[in-house]
């Protein structure tokens, strides 16, 4: 399994209803092609309008890959930085708790 969490902080209320459609075009396509992302939950954050949480999980870094080659995803990368402030990238190990199960 292969997990990371991105946070997003957008430049302005109307960067975050762009980066939202944004978002909303590219979620259909993840779920029907992308056998091997598990998990792909867009959060917004509580008390911050203008940040973004996304938590991502992968059968394993191959699928990870996939995802990120996928057309879908190259124009989400490609079109994203007009509306984004900064990103944070955070790569999880290996996760422990209830509802996960890790194989190694």
């Amino acid at each position: 399994m292969f997990a990371l969490v991105v946070r997003f902080d957008l430049h302005d209320p109307d960067a975050a209803t762009a980066f939202d459609a944004l978002v909303a075009e590219v979620l259909p396509q993840i779920t029907a092609l992308e056998p091997g992302t598990l998990v792909y939950a867009t959060h917004t954050v509580a008390d911050e309008p203008l940040a973004r949480v996304f938590y991502e999980v992968y059968t394993d870094r191959d699928a990870h890959r996939a995802h990120e080659a996928a057309p879908h995803t190259a124009r989400f990368l490609a079109t994203k930085d007009r509306y984004v402030s900064s990103a944070r990238v955070d790569f999880l190990d290996s996760p422990a708790g209830k509802g996960v199960a890790f194989s190694g």
